[in-house]
Parts: C-alpha cells; structure tokens; sequence
C-alpha cells in the first residue's frame, strides 16, 4: 500500500509518500522559521495561509522524487489534531478532496501517534512494548506503549512542555526565534558547574513534569547576575544557557529512569523536537546501558514535524481497515487515549 502523508499541525508543512513494501518512497519539507521569526512565535493565521502556498508544490515535488503519479497512490493519511486548527484545517480539506477524486480511502492520525511511531522508519526499529518520551514545544510525556493505538499516559507536564521552557527561556536570554536550538548551541560554550538549578518534580513521587518555574529561576538568576560585575556577556548567556539545559535533561532522565523501574520495559523511546537534542539522548543512552536496556530515536529530520511520520501512521491504520467517511475532521486538541487500538 502507497500512503501519502500530510503534515500541517503548526509551522511545517510536510509531505511524504511511504510504501508498506518498499518503505518511505520521499519526504519534502518547509518551514516557517523565517516567517515567524519577526513576531518571535508562531503567527496562527500566516502560518495556515503559508500551508496553502507550499502544501501542492511539496506534494508535486514528493511525487516527483518517489516517481509515482498520484494515481498509484492508495490511501492518504493527514494530520488530524492536536494543533492549530487552521494550520490543520488545511491539511484535512486538501487529503479529503483528494482521496475523494482519486477514490481511495483516508484517515486522520494523531499528530503525537505520528511522533511516537517515528522511530519505526528506522532500522532496527524498537520492538513492542516500549517506554516514550515525547517531549515537543506543545508536549512533554510519558507513556507505556503496548502497541500502535496502546497508549498508557504515565506522567505529562503540568504547565509549560519542555521545548516551549527552551523556546521561553531563550527569548528572556535575547537568543532570538526559534529559541530551542540556539539556546542549545550556546550551552555547549557554557562552563560547568557556574550555577545550579533545580531538577522540578524530582523531589516528590511520580512522573508529571512541570518546567515553568524553571523558567522563571532562570529569568531571576540572569538578572541577578547583570546586578554584578559582568565581564564577557555572551560568556555569561552561555553558562547559564548550559545550567538551564543540564536542568532540563536531568529532571527529563529522572522520570525516565523512573518510568523504566515502574513498569519494568527495559526499552526507551524518545520521540518530538527536543529529542534532537544531543545532551538528552547522551544523558538517556548513558541511563539505558546502565539499566541493561536499549534507546531508540529517529533521525534528526524526523524528530521534528515531517509528513513521513504521518504517512507510517496512517499507513498501518489503513492496512488495519481504518478509514474515515466523507467529512473534514480536524481537532485542536485530542487526547491520545482515545485513540482506537489496532487489530493486527
């Protein structure tokens, strides 16, 4: 089965074509970024009108290389929810009236669900049951993962999801838009042990996350630190930048690690933006050899929104029989419990 993918949560539009046979057949990709950047976040309405400039150039460009016309295609799958609901509105109403022309059935896939089974594009993929951490700019949990529609919530975050704390913080330090990998590259400058922040929601039981007051700690200690005597600013930037990062991947590790002991699943998935970060998958490898067990991560250019986690998803939902009647169906938010457990 040829499924083409769509993505248009938020500020990517993203395209791909994945064979159930041959495998992922082609990804196109734009972002945002640049249009975004002037505004310092996400622009709801010029992000979903940018959707309708690129959705059908990237998706004549995502046939082209996987050199197919759009007839060979079987099935379309769309990112349904949870996000924008413009930016998604976009995405439902283009994979609708086309799986209607072409006749082929459609299914709308759980924009984290796309996350989670990212790592299955990979080889090795991990095996059933798995621990995931998906930890995005809109979403930072825990869940035990018994199979595709098999989610068990094990701890969230409370308040601000740990890329939107990067993203926050790097703002508060000047570090311009989008502020997560910029902030992320300047800690690898920052000298250690020059200040030491909290680990939030380590010092009590449980998995839940909360990031907020991290942000604010560290808002509070740079504006401290500008009170004294500030030789090398950008120095100053950095070591606090490492602080707040070491915080970040510490307090993520912890309730992994604690996940792992609950549950006794001895496999670690970690899925969404933040898990591009290079001192969290070093921090989680480290903690998952020492457990006797294994972590798995997508590539780079899947761990943020991409068309080709959509396509895998959908693709087994529809393999599975799954489709959807004649109807435009987007959802802003989307509780992955209730997503539906697959047969096969």
């Amino acid at each position: 089965m040829k499924v083409l993918g769509i993505e248009t949560s938020c500020d990517e539009t993203g395209i791909a074509i994945y064979d159930s046979e041959q495998g992922l057949l082609a990804h196109t990709l734009h972002s945002q970024v640049e249009l975004h950047a002037e505004y310092g976040g996400v622009v709801p309405e010029l992000a979903s009108r940018d959707h309708i400039r690129y959705l059908l150039p990237l998706m004549e460009k995502a046939f082209q290389q996987a050199d197919i016309s759009k007839a060979d295609i079987n099935g379309i799958a769309y990112t349904a929810g949870p996000g924008l609901i413009g930016a998604l509105m976009v995405g439902a109403s283009a994979a609708r009236a086309l799986a209607m022309s072409l006749d082929v059935p459609a299914v709308g896939v759980h924009h984290m669900e796309g996350h989670l089974l990212a790592p299955m594009l990979e080889s090795p993929a991990p095996a059933f049951p798995f621990i995931a951490l998906l930890v995005s700019g809109g979403h930072t949990l825990l869940a035990e993962v018994q199979g595709v529609g098999q989610y068990q919530i094990l701890g969230e975050s409370v308040d601000d999801a740990a890329g939107e704390a990067f993203d926050k913080t790097a703002k508060l330090l000047g570090l311009g838009y989008p502020g997560g990998p910029v902030l992320a590259k300047l800690a690898e400058q920052g000298e250690m042990n020059q200040y030491k922040f909290p680990r939030p929601m380590t010092d009590r039981p449980g998995l839940d996350f909360s990031f907020s007051g991290l942000k604010t700690f560290t808002l509070n200690t740079y504006q401290q630190a500008l009170k004294g005597e500030v030789g090398d600013q950008q120095q100053l930037k950095a070591n606090i930048a490492r602080a707040f990062e070491e915080a970040v991947v510490d307090t993520l590790r912890i309730k992994c690690q604690r996940a792992v002991k609950q549950t006794g699943i001895k496999t670690l998935v970690i899925a969404g933006g933040v898990g591009a970060n290079i001192r969290l998958r070093a921090s989680l490898q480290a903690m998952m050899e020492s457990q006797g067990g294994a972590l798995f991560y997508p590539r780079i250019e899947f761990c943020t929104d991409n068309g080709a986690m959509i396509a895998y998803a959908g693709c087994l939902r529809l393999l599975a029989g799954q489709h959807e009647p004649l109807v435009i169906n987007a959802r802003a938010r989307w509780p992955m419990e209730e997503l539906s457990k697959l047969s096969c």
